[in-house]
């Protein structure tokens, strides 16, 4: 079947098979490799992509399902090629991630939070991430590379005469 996919806003159009996952269609026909395997089974998280603008488990959603969503993947978040998001270098300043396996998940899942909620309380992202499983337990690190992205993207989005108050 062939099927149109607007994938980190480019369109694409795949030939797959119906019973092909999101996950194998990202990974295997477009490269996007970022996007990890994990359980196969929508519990550890490692496969969390955006369609919509929510998190899914690429695992559990057939390619044919996503024609004519919008997907964003871990490189669809990076600003420009060789640049990472806000987000992106939170994890990096904070080392919220040893292995770094679960990373794109948590970071994905993080985005759609912080698009939500500009000032999630620790608690809510606690609760955001709780569907992503890090097997190194990095949680602190990860809860603390949240805040900080939260925290520098509320500064950003202060007035000019605020901010150098």
């Amino acid at each position: 079947m062939k099927v149109e996919l607007n994938v980190n806003d480019r369109m694409v159009e795949i030939d797959v098979e119906p019973r092909k996952t999101l996950l194998d269609a990202l990974r295997d026909d477009l490269r996007l490799t970022g996007t990890h395997t994990g359980c196969e089974h929508g519990v550890c998280g490692a496969c969390t992509v955006l369609v919509d603008g929510a998190p899914v488990r690429a695992c559990l959603m057939l390619a044919v399902q996503s024609d004519g969503h919008e997907i964003t993947t871990i490189e669809g978040l990076a600003p420009a090629p060789g640049e990472l998001s806000v987000l992106q270098d939170a994890f990096c300043e904070t080392h919220g991630m040893q292995c770094g396996y679960c990373t794109p998940g948590m970071i994905l899942t993080a985005h759609a939070l912080l698009q939500k909620n500009v000032t999630p309380s620790r608690e809510e992202i606690v609760d955001a991430i709780s569907g992503n499983i890090c097997r190194c337990t990095g949680y602190g690190q990860i809860v603390e590379a949240i805040e900080f992205a939260a925290e520098r993207l509320a500064r950003a989005n202060e007035p000019r005469a605020a901010a150098a108050e």
